[in-house]
């Protein structure tokens, strides 16, 4: 069995970031059951650690047992859909808070699933100059096809668009994981 993280930095309750991340992990994992692969889905939602970031940020990098659970659990993954509200043209604050807590090269070679919910196309360009950027430096292998919506994409006559999207990224995860698992294999 492999693991699937959603780490998403939604803040309202429901979270329309985490609802992104499930749409893209069921399938993800429907996919990988055609293929004889069991995917557990795990989330990691940052809200619930908010205070701890801020105290690891200020206390010279400290982390709390809560904080340090989340990152060992995101980096035992075998693979990661992140997602982001977008904030100012750029991911949000929380979301590279947490990501700025975590151990250089702990995600390498992680295969992530990039994905934003936006408040219009013109934010279209954020997972490229923002998100991207941010995993490359993280040396994690980037599915090359991201997933930004917007509100226009709930409407039904974009639906089968942003169905088509999600399946195409999904594959790519997908495959990224069945690369990384035959290397490990490999090196065994």
């Amino acid at each position: 069995m492999s693991t699937l993280t959603i780490v998403h930095a939604g803040v309202s309750s429901p979270s329309s970031s985490f609802h992104l991340g499930q749409r893209i992990a069921e399938r993800a994992a429907a996919i990988a059951k055609n293929q004889g692969t069991t995917l557990e889905i795990r989330e990691l939602a940052i809200k619930a650690i908010g205070h701890d970031l801020v105290d690891c940020l200020l206390d010279g990098g400290k982390k709390s047992p809560a904080l340090a659970d989340a990152i060992d659990s995101l980096i035992s993954s075998d693979a990661i859909i992140a997602v982001t509200p977008v904030y100012q043209s750029s991911y949000s604050g929380l979301f590279k808070m947490f990501f700025d807590c975590i151990p250089p090269r702990a995600l390498e070679g992680i295969p992530v699933l990039i994905a934003a919910n936006g408040g219009s196309p013109r934010h279209a360009l954020v997972l490229e100059y923002a998100v991207r950027p941010l995993f490359a430096y993280l040396r994690t292998a980037i599915v090359p096809t991201g997933i930004l919506l917007t509100p226009s994409d709930s409407r039904p006559e974009n639906q089968q668009h942003v169905s088509a999207r999600i399946t195409r990224a999904a594959n790519e995860l997908v495959s990224l994981m069945a690369i990384d698992r035959r290397c490990a294999d490999q090196q065994a």
